[in-house]
């Protein structure tokens, strides 16, 4: 089983921007959403991919993926996901030998920032950046699958 152990935080000013690199543009959206398990769609630039997580927005959750066919993923997006989609920019920030995500949201949720790290365990001591603020790990609102449904950004 796959399993995926991350944390999420809002992020705090622009001071990460001078550690940013691999720019990358996503689109994402869920054609499936159950008691059991959430269906995502994703194109990240040229590439796609379809990803079955178990539902929430806990620490942990057991995650699969595996590659589809750019145009597949682009009807599924246009046809399936109901209009419910993000839309991103990714930025890679490696901080204290770990990797993060930095991503910048459009559209709708425009102004909303998050960062995520993926750790190797659950007890992992990690040292915070200045940028990671308050931490959101957990919190159904800040769940991309949520966001997917919002119209704009949580309440920060």
């Amino acid at each position: 089983m796959g399993a995926e152990i991350e944390r999420k935080f809002l992020v705090e000013g622009d001071s990460w921007r001078a550690h940013a690199h691999a720019l990358q543009r996503l689109r994402q959206g869920y054609i499936g959403r159950g008691p059991d398990a959430v269906v995502r769609v994703r194109t990240i630039g040229a590439r796609a991919f379809l990803t079955i997580k178990s539902p929430g927005a806990s620490l942990v959750r057991a995650e699969y993926e595996y590659a589809i066919p750019p145009k597949d993923a682009e009807e599924l997006l246009a046809n399936a996901c109901a209009g419910q989609c993000i839309e991103k920019t990714r930025h890679r920030i490696e901080w204290d030998g770990l990797d993060w995500v930095i991503d910048e949201f459009n559209g709708p949720l425009e102004g909303l920032v998050l960062a995520e790290i993926e750790l190797y365990a659950t007890d992992q001591d990690i040292e915070l950046p200045a940028w990671a603020g308050r931490e959101v790990t957990g919190v159904a609102g800040y769940s991309n699958e949520q966001l997917a449904l919002a119209e704009e950004p949580p309440l920060l």
